[in-house]
């Protein structure tokens, strides 16, 4: 397992960025509820600037080098979960595979309620981001994100996208759902960016 729970050592003083308070919980967030979907019509896919398309199943997604990693979880709304263990397949993973090209800059993440969020590339190749599928060592729950989710523990949670269905390589960003209505697009807790 990779501890990446000094991450913040990088961005701030304090493990606990200011405004978050610490908590054992998992609150449950979202904009619509938990979408519903089935192993075997769930598809994983990647376009846009890349060389490689891909699609996955869901099997097949399981299949690929996966990691597990310890780290810090922070929502906007002023709570962090500290020591969470989330298993799945690194962000550099899929650009290794998909040929991402030079002029690709940002990554929009697509849901499969339609939630959409956007990272520049190279926050994305930072450590710590991961598309998980496990959570605590047995299958992400569905109100947490599953099948799928991404992980940005550098970021506040609503950059990393639940119900994850698909990666557009974009050449120039894009506004997602939470950032067309006002919050931040560089989300740094450490820095409480918050809202735009």
């Amino acid at each position: 397992m990779k501890d990446l729970t000094d991450l913040y050592r990088g961005y701030g003083d304090d493990r606990l960025p200011p405004g978050q308070r610490e908590t054992d919980r998992f609150p449950v967030l979202s904009k619509s509820g938990t979408p519903s979907w089935t192993p075997e019509e769930w598809t994983f896919e990647v376009w846009g600037a890349v060389s490689d398309p891909l699609a996955y199943t869901y099997e097949e997604f399981r299949d690929l080098p996966a990691e597990t990693h310890l780290q810090d979880f922070h929502c906007v709304t002023g709570w962090s979960k500290f020591d969470c263990q989330f298993t799945g397949v690194p962000f550099a993973e899929i650009v290794d595979r998909a040929g991402v090209r030079e002029e690709a800059e940002h990554v929009m993440f697509h849901s499969l309620d339609g939630y959409t969020t956007d990272l520049s590339l190279s926050e994305c190749l930072e450590d710590g981001v991961l598309f998980a599928y496990d959570y605590d060592g047995e299958a992400l729950p569905g109100d947490h994100g599953g099948p799928l989710r991404v992980v940005t523990p550098q970021k506040y949670a609503y950059k990393g996208a639940k119900w994850v269905t698909g990666v557009e390589f974009l050449t120039e960003p894009e506004r997602g759902y939470w950032e067309l209505r006002g919050y931040s697009d560089s989300a740094n807790p450490w820095a409480e960016e918050r809202y735009s």
